[in-house]
């Protein structure tokens, strides 16, 4: 792949809160509100489970057990959504931007994450508007 000088881009969403744009990335450790962020995942996570949502590990490329493949799994649209749900009003939508296309594991969870938090969540990928609701994706789950 260096050969043919191939890039892998980094995956980067944003989201927008109270006038001010939020940015993280797969794997972000530097965000100034983390604590409640990963607190808020590990409660989904929870939730999501009970619910019955099993994560899709084929999406971490790395050679680690499954469980810190979860962890791995925390994609930059995860960590975004998150952080939406702490700060937003309920009634609002959660509206996140993404550079790169979203994975077939993030797009499970988020229509878990929708279900689970009643919430609205729309997310924009490089290819469209996924629009999560009550469990359901707008595409219905062709991306």
């Amino acid at each position: 792949m260096k050969e043919n000088k191939f890039v892998k881009y980094l995956g980067y969403s944003w989201i927008e809160v109270m006038n001010r744009v939020h940015e993280f990335r797969s794997g972000d450790r530097i965000h100034r509100e983390l604590v409640l962020i990963d607190e808020k995942l590990n409660k989904l996570e929870t939730k999501m489970k009970v619910a019955g949502y099993v994560p899709v590990l084929e999406f971490a490329l790395h050679d680690v057990g499954d469980h810190q493949k979860e962890k791995l799994l925390w994609h930059s649209e995860k960590l975004a959504i998150a952080y939406g749900l702490i700060k937003m009003p309920r009634g609002v939508p959660i509206r996140v931007f993404k550079n790169l296309r979203v994975c077939g594991g993030c797009h499970e969870a988020t229509k878990f994450i929708s279900a689970i938090e009643k919430r609205e969540i729309i997310v924009g990928d490089n290819s469209r508007f996924h629009h999560f609701k009550e469990g359901k994706c707008s595409c219905g789950d062709y991306w």
